[in-house]
């Protein structure tokens, strides 16, 4: 199993435990917020386990059904989290709501003091793992573990603004917090889906590389010229982890194959050098063919 795979299942795992204890936080206080985190966190098994699959399946190599290999399987389980968690905020903002019309009282007491400390310790697993999963998605440059990643942060955040809200609540009796609170977790979620949204689709309608990328291709593509005229078409796209690469290059029109070939292939070992997980595809013409 791939550093990869292992990420995304210690996040099933940790996700797993999670709901358990949330759950059962959030049935003992009664408390609207702690059940939006339970909620928030099933999301989070469930795009965990979309992850594990994703990148697995991205990492095979292509195959005749897929000649360019199954990268966008992680975009695709980025996109359908996204998804998921618009569903699960349009949820807990509706209760919520819901809550505060009727103003239904939260048990007080051991349930929101059990409350607090399961939210306190959500929010310390969840920044472990996040951190863990942030740093193999920047060593693989994973989107769908980025996803995951960026969905377990916003827990650590959420988790404890949802605990210091009970701990308010305790204190004062001041009941409206905790659907309000719900309310922020929420809003917060659905702005992470809309950023995870926007960074998995590009890829799937192929979106260039970044502008940044695209330049040093350039750079590196036009101070390696070698013998070579001139180069043109640039085109580039991402799908998972893997970027894509193919432009024209022109060659004096007497040079040999034996001699543009292995100009491509000193073109293409410095692009390996600036860009990861790079393939590069370039087409030899004679100089003023296009």
């Amino acid at each position: 199993m791939n550093t990869k795979s292992r990420a995304a299942r210690f996040s099933i795992w940790s996700n797993s435990f999670l709901i358990i204890l949330n759950t059962v936080a959030g049935l003992i206080s009664g408390s609207v917020s702690i059940i939006s985190e339970a909620i928030h966190t099933l999301i989070d098994l469930a795009a965990a386990v979309m992850a594990y699959f994703s990148v697995r399946i991205s990492d095979k190599p292509a195959d005749d059904k897929h000649p360019f290999g199954h990268g966008k399987f992680e975009n695709i389980s980025a996109v359908v989290e996204a998804l998921l968690i618009f569903v699960a905020s349009g949820w807990i903002i509706y209760h919520a709501i819901v809550r505060l019309i009727e103003g239904e009282q939260l048990l007080s007491g051991t349930g929101l003091t059990l409350g607090f400390i399961v939210m306190m310790v959500s929010s310390v697993i969840n920044f472990i793992v996040s951190r863990r999963l942030y740093r193999v998605a920047r060593e693989t440059d994973s989107i769908a573990l980025k996803a995951d990643a960026l969905h377990l942060s916003t827990h650590v955040y959420t988790s404890a603004g949802v605990g210091v809200s009970l701990a308010v609540i305790y204190f004062t009796g001041w009941q409206f917090l905790d659907p309000i609170a719900a309310i922020v977790v929420a809003s917060y979620i659905l702005k992470e889906a809309i950023e995870i949204l926007i960074e998995a689709f590009r890829p799937l309608a192929d979106t260039a590389l970044p502008v940044e990328e695209v330049l040093t291709i350039d750079n590196t593509i036009r101070n390696n010229l070698g013998s070579a005229v001139d180069y043109h078409m640039l085109r580039t796209r991402k799908t998972g982890s893997n970027r894509e690469v193919d432009f024209h290059l022109e060659v004096p029109g007497k040079m040999s194959v034996s001699d543009s070939h292995h100009l491509c292939d000193e073109i293409e070992d410095e692009l390996h050098k600036v860009l990861p997980n790079l393939k590069v595809t370039i087409h030899v013409e004679p100089e003023g063919y296009h």
